[in-house]
């Protein structure tokens, strides 16, 4: 009713009417999409600045400082291979089982640390929010940045690991860059969808590690994923096969170990179709999803 009231006799204009003659707009309007993408785009500098300088100090206070960023995955490597590979004996299901192992924790990582830091995105930089008008975005995509950085250089420890353990150079190393990419644009838009659920929900972050503890399992990382298809209807192994994290580890699989040919989870052309695919969904649909809650972010 306030907005149809005459706000100037003179004029007989209602309140709308004179902000749109002057050019006003509501503090913190969302933009139309294509505006907010290209908002967006004029900050990537600002991302790439503001990730560097989270990778510098998020280990600054440490001894071994950013030495860590290649120890994590390792030492989540060296646990694992010693429950399921040296105790539960899966080496025996799986050739070169240490490159598979390695392969499998560090594309997985990828993935799980955007999401899990993905909830905070908003909720941890409420200062910055609340003082600065940018695009919301920008944090959620500041986040897998980050991950991006420290997985690059794991994959320098994963590649002198797979050539260790006796798998030879081929083109399909080629291959990987390719599957990063794909990946890292999924986890743009995982990271967005988490980044708007955090905001709005306080306890998930308490709950991300149960629910990426069991993603884990469901992801064919610490042993074959024919293992689980034995014990899972026809159906529920098929849903298995388009699990994100899957499709993107086995494909690192088939960049990187040779050894891994004949024991793959789907054929090559199927997981690229399904990589496509998930960075495509993933990616558009966790931009606009996040996109639409723009208006909510440091409100409260």
């Amino acid at each position: 009713m306030a907005n149809t009231a005459v706000a100037d006799p003179e004029s007989g204009l209602t309140r709308a009417q004179l902000a749109g003659r002057y050019g006003l707009r509501v503090a913190g309007e969302r933009p139309p999409l294509g505006e907010y993408a290209r908002r967006l785009w004029a900050y990537r500098h600002f991302m790439t600045a503001y990730s560097r300088a989270k990778v510098a100090s998020s280990l600054s206070n440490t001894q071994l400082g950013q030495l860590w960023q290649v120890l994590t995955p390792l030492t989540n490597a060296a646990v694992y291979f010693l429950i399921f590979g040296l105790i539960l004996a899966q080496h025996r299901n799986v050739d070169n089982f240490i490159a598979y192992l390695c392969t499998g924790v560090f594309v997985f990582i990828f993935t799980q640390t955007a999401a899990t830091n993905g909830t905070s995105a908003i909720t941890g930089n409420l200062g910055l929010i609340r003082a600065l008008q940018f695009p919301r975005a920008a944090l959620p995509i500041t986040v897998t940045l980050v991950q991006l950085q420290q997985l690059l250089m794991s994959m320098v420890v994963l590649a002198a690991i797979v050539l260790l353990t006796g798998e030879p150079i081929t083109f399909r190393w080629l291959l990987l860059p390719v599957m990063l990419l794909l990946q890292t644009i999924f986890n743009v838009g995982l990271s967005m969808v988490m980044a708007r659920l955090g905001s709005k929900v306080a306890d998930l972050k308490q709950i991300m590690p149960f629910v990426m503890r069991t993603w884990l399992y469901a992801s064919g990382v610490l042993y074959p994923v024919a293992l689980l298809r034995e014990h899972l209807p026809s159906w529920a192994a098929s849903i298995l096969e388009w699990n994100p994290p899957l499709v993107f580890i086995e494909l690192a699989r088939y960049a990187l170990l040779d050894s891994h040919q004949p024991n793959m989870v789907s054929s090559p052309p199927k997981l690229w179709a399904l990589g496509v695919f998930w960075a495509i969904v993933m990616g558009v649909g966790g931009f606009v999803y996040f996109w639409r809650g723009e208006k909510e972010y440091g409100r409260g």
